[in-house]
């Protein structure tokens, strides 16, 4: 609770004097007019001095962003990774506000699109740009800043700093040159859209952003799709379809999975329904904004093994899709409980040899 800059010392001993006439009965302890004079003197400089006593006992996180005490001397130098809003500037925390004033400067992944956040608040801190191109190039100079006993702060473009966006080097630099790193939390895109989910949150793996190169994507999708935890993903709006396509055929088209869209904004949407109702839905869609895809984990570990019918119509999907053949019975036989030299056999029968094509 704030605690404000006056007290009305006169409202107070005009509210003493009425409660001394007031009781009357009690006419031994009544308060003399200069006896009440004295009481409010003596109050008032006793209010000043509790007032200016219990401000200095406060920490420097339980006083509000705005007040005047504010300065830097309340913060250790350091590194401080400030986790700012991925939506709606209301979500940003008192204490992140308080950070980004007392800075001596504050590292930004695009200072244009900062600059928004911190004209908003009236933040006047200089920026620096840091991104993924420039991080190495910028270490040796902030290390220095840092060293010379400056307060840095670290933002994203939105949520938190280092969890799919720059930071992580920064770390641990400063860990190992013995430099206090200091987390401001709040706002994260993954363990928002996890929360409102509905899969289950006990367990969760937080992929992010799956890589570029196709096999490193589905080896990575592989690995997924055998997990007991729900898997989080970063999609971007124009990666959707592709990436519904590739979850669908390594995950089964009867996994449930969520997507979450513009989380925190005016068009924030939760869309929930199998892999294959998402490729539907979305097939003729082109979403807009930052997208985290969660797919509920594996839960038939205990199933027999796949009838040949099911292997025939998984093979041949991914053969018509364009995949050789060896990579076909690969992928089969990862998402299945069925034997790799099983999944081969069947698909020399049905497609002849075109490990080659």
């Amino acid at each position: 609770m704030p605690i404000p800059n006056e007290i009305p010392t006169q409202n107070l001993c005009r509210s003493l004097m009425e409660a001394a006439q007031s009781f009357k009965t009690l006419s031994p302890f009544l308060l003399s007019p200069i006896r009440s004079k004295k009481l409010c003197s003596f109050v008032s400089s006793k209010v000043s001095v509790r007032l200016s006593h219990a401000t200095s006992n406060f920490s420097s996180d339980e006083l509000p962003c705005t007040s005047s005490s504010t300065s830097k001397s309340e913060l250790k130098p350091g590194l401080y990774l400030v986790s700012t809003p991925i939506g709606n500037l209301e979500d940003i925390t008192l204490r992140a506000l308080r950070v980004l004033k007392s800075a001596d400067v504050i590292l930004s992944e695009d200072t244009r699109h900062s600059s928004k956040l911190l004209h908003h608040y009236n933040i006047k801190t200089p920026l620096v740009s840091y991104h993924k191109f420039n991080e190495r190039e910028r270490e040796a100079y902030i290390l220095k800043r840092l060293h010379e006993g400056e307060i840095v702060a670290l933002i994203s473009d939105a949520g938190t700093p280092g969890i799919s966006d720059p930071g992580t080097q920064l770390v641990k630099a400063c860990a190992s040159e013995n430099i206090v790193v200091t987390p401001i939390p709040g706002p994260s895109a993954l363990v928002t859209a996890l929360s409102a989910s509905g899969l289950p949150t006990n367990e969760f793996t937080f992929v992010g952003f799956l890589p570029k190169r196709t096999s490193l994507r589905r080896e990575r999708l592989q690995i997924s799709s055998k997990e007991a935890a729900t898997q989080i993903f970063y999609v971007p709006p124009h990666g959707i379809h592709e990436f519904l396509k590739e979850a669908s055929t390594i995950f089964g088209d009867s996994r449930s999975c969520v997507i979450a869209r513009e989380i925190t904004k005016i068009h924030e949407e939760f869309w929930r329904g199998t892999l294959e109702e998402a490729n539907k839905h979305f097939a003729g869609l082109q979403p807009k904004g930052e997208i985290t895809l969660l797919i509920e984990g594996k839960t038939d570990f205990d199933e027999d093994t796949p009838s040949e019918a099911h292997l025939e119509q998984e093979l041949t999907k991914l053969i018509s899709g364009g995949h050789c053949l060896s990579s076909a019975v690969k992928l089969v036989s990862e998402a299945t409980s069925a034997k790799k030299k099983d999944v081969y056999a069947l698909a020399l029968r049905l497609f002849g040899n075109r490990s080659g094509s």
